[in-house]
């Protein structure tokens, strides 16, 4: 494993934004608190080229949990119009300008972002989820498999690959042209998440285009595969939280070595400002929008009283930080130095 530092011009400049305009550039202005220190237990890979759409390009960053290894890897990004209607739809444009005009980030567009989490703990490498894969490539996404080897892994040193639901962005990377990505890995998804996503009712409605892509990249590898509920274990130091709403079986994950509590959050919240600080508004992706709505804040809740650090798969990358109780929501403060002390 080979860990290193590094920051271009165009990481410096995103930093400087940060500091100067807000928390738009938090990913940037934590990336480059990691590479001030030669010293630091961490590794981040800040080597990153200008897009035509202005966007970050793939990279890597690691902290330390306890005696576990931490890995985010930007699997790509996505930029496009919004925040509205896919955040707020059940509000007006007029309010989600506003709260992007306080929180010093443009009123019409945002940038989406995919951060799969890979984990070194107890002898084995877990990754969980795996981004776009093959489809996302021709748009800026997919580099999960690419990424990896600049973090010091291969695709066949993952032994666990762990599934939060199966919306695309998340087994899109499970295949490729010719076989499964990571072919020595075993894999565990949620038991209610398979049931849905495999039933007459999931492959004939609404949903069936999902359904497609799960029998396409999921149901291949049911022999390889391990169903979990809420309470159960991954392996030591890995439990599985039920966090329904999102999808029908949508689970986050605590994770546990030493003194450390880390939580993975996946998809219960999908925006820094518009989900955190305003976790009452519906969402697009969010197929119960009501029971979504509850699991976020119940989710968020403890984070915040227990000030944990979390990991959400569409935050900033590298998508660390905190949560703390602000109003009816949440803001966002991402990790800078607390795990390294």
């Amino acid at each position: 494993m080979t860990e290193k530092t590094g920051m271009t011009r165009r990481v410096a400049l995103q930093a400087a934004a940060a500091v100067a305009g807000g928390i738009a550039g938090v990913g940037a202005a934590t990336g480059l608190a990691r590479a001030q220190s030669s010293t630091s237990t961490s590794g981040s890979s800040m080597t990153s080229s200008e897009t035509s759409n202005g966007a970050m390009t793939p990279q890597w960053h690691r902290v330390s949990l306890g005696e576990a290894k931490v890995t985010t890897i930007l699997d790509g990004t996505r930029p496009g119009d919004g925040p509205y209607p896919t955040f707020g739809s059940d509000q007006s444009a007029e309010a989600m300008a506003a709260l992007m005009r306080e929180n010093y980030l443009p009123e019409d567009k945002f940038v989406n972002m995919f951060n799969p989490v890979v984990i070194e703990i107890g002898g084995e490498l877990v990754l969980f989820d795996t981004g776009m894969g093959p489809m996302g490539r021709a748009n800026g996404s997919g580099h999960l498999r690419s990424v990896l080897p600049q973090a010091g892994y291969k695709p066949e040193d993952v032994s666990i690959v762990v599934l939060t639901h199966f919306h695309g962005d998340h087994i899109g990377g499970l295949m490729e042209e010719d076989g499964p990505a990571f072919p020595n890995a075993r894999y565990v998804a949620g038991q209610k998440e398979w049931d849905f996503w495999t039933s007459d009712a999931a492959r004939s409605g609404p949903s069936s285009g999902g359904a497609d892509l799960v029998q396409k990249n999921v149901v291949p590898l049911k022999d390889k595969m391990t169903f979990i509920r809420g309470g159960d274990a991954v392996i030591a130091g890995i439990t599985g939280m039920d966090a329904f709403g999102h999808t029908p079986g949508h689970m986050v994950f605590e994770v546990k070595s030493g003194d450390r509590t880390l939580m993975l959050t996946a998809d219960t919240a999908n925006h820094f400002v518009a989900s955190l600080q305003r976790p009452d508004w519906q969402v697009k992706f969010d197929m119960d929008k009501d029971m979504a709505a509850a699991t976020r804040k119940a989710v968020f809740d403890r984070i915040a009283a227990e000030r944990l650090p979390f990991i959400g798969y569409h935050m900033p990358f590298p998508s660390l930080g905190y949560a703390k109780k602000e109003g009816e929501g949440y803001r966002f403060i991402p990790e800078t130095y607390q795990l390294e002390i």
